[in-house]
């Protein structure tokens, strides 16, 4: 039986990937600033703690053979994209990434997986949004499109670099707006498909729903049960080079608004304000992952946010009785 830390395992990636390994039989230690908001950690212990803390890091690291690093500064585009968090973001998510590969090293662990995300992508290669570059090669030369694409990619290079000098197993994957039950979905740090999820369900019949930019920007959105099959299949494989887990369904933020609404049975209609944008498109490429993997996301995103739309409004309607 593996024994493995999940890192990060009260968020909501976190939270669904421990419940996967204790699926697959493993023995699963999760860590986390905070419990998981829904109950959803499934670990055989629960260490309430900071990793910014090296002891810590140490603490949690003995006797593990694998680790699953998730833990990150992070939100949407709102907290990401401001501005005003650049310093938390990079100092936070690379205090941590440096403690957990110290620690890795001096017990000796011989397996990590660290999840980046598609912001190491550079932003020239996203300006149109119908045609975004996304394949992992072009990641350099390097223009990430925040402070949070610059932290992710500069531990990727930390990460191979203890791999190169320390015999690290290093699995890496740049995560493409991973949506889903169970996830932030209000307070500010929620991500595009939870908020408009969250702005649909809230909304009165006839009215509107605020839309950031002119909605003509383009993503990608994977669904979690998607993305924890792709984490745990590039875990257990050969792969030794950062690899895409995303959908490579594009769609812009304006038909992604339209979808929910149709699944609400609402009449709204969008209203365009001024905020955060990111880039103007971005999509998975998911070539190098079915070449490494024999495997790439293929549920259709319509299904995936008929889903998450249910569960959006129905905590909606339970946040309204409290």
């Amino acid at each position: 039986m593996k024994r493995i830390l999940v890192c990060g395992s009260g968020g909501f990636i976190g939270g669904h990937l421990t419940k996967k390994l204790k699926e697959e039989g493993h023995w699963v230690r999760g860590i986390d600033l905070k419990n998981n908001d829904f109950n959803n950690d499934h670990s055989d212990e629960f260490v309430l703690g900071d990793l910014r803390n090296p002891k810590t890091c140490l603490e949690v690291s003995e006797g593990i053979h694998e680790v699953y690093q998730l833990a990150a500064d992070m939100g949407g585009a709102g907290y990401l994209f401001s501005g005003k968090n650049d310093a938390d973001v990079m100092h936070n998510s690379a205090l941590v990434n440096i403690n957990i590969l110290n620690s890795a090293r001096i017990k000796k662990i011989n397996r990590i997986f660290y999840s980046s995300s598609a912001c190491v992508y550079p932003e020239f290669n996203q300006e149109d949004p119908s045609n975004p570059i996304c394949s992992e090669h072009t990641v350099y030369p390097s223009q990430p499109d925040s402070e949070y694409g610059w932290e992710k990619l500069f531990s990727e290079r930390l990460y191979h670099s203890f791999s190169r000098n320390y015999d690290i197993e290093v699995r890496i994957a740049r995560f493409h707006n991973i949506f889903g039950e169970m996830g932030t979905w209000t307070g500010g740090k929620e991500k595009a498909p939870a908020a408009i999820c969250r702005k649909v369900a809230e909304a009165d019949e006839d009215s509107s729903i605020e839309i950031w930019g002119d909605g003509n920007q383009t993503r990608s959105f994977l669904h979690i049960d998607e993305c924890i099959e792709g984490v745990y299949r590039l875990m257990n494989s050969e792969c030794q080079v950062p690899v895409n887990i995303g959908s490579d369904e594009l769609i812009s933020i304006n038909d992604f608004a339209r979808m929910v609404i149709q699944i609400s049975g609402k009449t709204l209609k969008l209203k365009h304000i001024d905020g955060p944008l990111g880039v103007r498109g971005r999509n998975s490429d998911n070539r190098l992952i079915k070449s490494q993997l024999g495997w790439a996301p293929n549920l259709s995103l319509g299904i995936g946010v008929e889903k998450v739309y249910q569960w959006v409004n129905k905590q909606v309607q339970i946040n309204k009785l409290s």
